[in-house]
């Protein structure tokens, strides 16, 4: 639990984050597939990530409070979708270190990035790259956090339930699941509302409106955002007594749940 020392802030987790290759991978006028974290993705997926994602700093800042919050010894702490392994190692310098990290995603191309950034940073942690398709079945066991951020949404909607529950299985009683999504909205004007304000924040950011439109092209079959109700209904479902939101801006949200 808590030892209420802080060991990091958002320039620390800066630091992790290899913003020195730009993402251009929407830039051309060429037709787009679906999106894949390919290595073209990999190679520049932190400053995808921090230049797409609102405030992504902060939502790594306070995952790592959060899981230091939970994190319990000699237990386990997974990542799902672990990308780069941005989010372990920031959380490196919060959680107990008798706490082995797993590092759980479907690309070889991210967990390459991963271990890269892992031998690199110097830490002595334990930490565990599985290469696994969530769709398949996860092996979790003697959890007592497990993070998932922007990862559940681009789960097939079919799978999302037993996944879920997977997760919940395999977490120690008072453990907790971090969880930030993307969402969407019943109500048709907020959601063209935030979405708009959304892609405002890309251009602020740098991206042009034809990445914003071929990137989201690429995007429109394989991330498929939940209503935040929907979410909390899949964390009750999968049997979490506890449920609260710790972020929210516009079109994306951090609920943390409640073993």
């Amino acid at each position: 639990m808590s030892t209420g020392k802080n060991p990091g802030n958002n320039s620390n987790i800066k630091s992790l984050l290899k913003l020195e290759q730009k993402d251009q991978v929407f830039e051309t006028e060429k037709p787009v597939a679906d999106f894949s974290f390919n290595d073209k993705v990999a190679h520049v997926f932190d400053d995808m990530v921090s230049r797409s994602v609102p405030y992504y700093e902060e939502m790594q800042r306070m995952t790592c409070e959060l899981a230091r919050d939970f994190a319990v010894p000699q237990t386990r702490l997974y990542d799902i979708g672990c990308s780069t392994a941005t989010t372990m190692l920031a959380m490196d310098a919060w959680v107990d270190s008798t706490v082995q990290f797993v590092g759980m995603d479907n690309s070889a191309e991210m967990l390459a990035k991963a271990q890269q950034k892992i031998d690199a940073s110097g830490t002595k942690r334990q930490i565990e790259l599985q290469e696994v398709d969530i769709h398949k079945g996860l092996q979790i066991e003697n959890a007592s956090v497990i993070t998932m951020l922007l990862t559940l949404q681009f789960a097939r909607p079919l799978y999302r339930e037993r996944i879920m529950k997977n997760l919940y299985n395999g977490m120690n009683e008072q453990g907790c699941l971090i969880l930030i999504e993307k969402l969407t909205s019943e109500n048709t004007v907020f959601n063209r509302l935030f979405i708009n304000h959304y892609y405002d924040y890309k251009r602020r950011m740098g991206y042009t409106d034809t990445e914003i439109s071929k990137k989201r092209e690429a995007l429109e079959n394989v991330l498929i955002p939940y209503r935040l109700e929907e979410n909390i209904d899949l964390l009750k479902e999968a049997g979490f007594r506890q449920t609260e939101i710790f972020f929210r801006w516009y079109n994306f949200c951090g609920i943390i749940a409640i073993k």
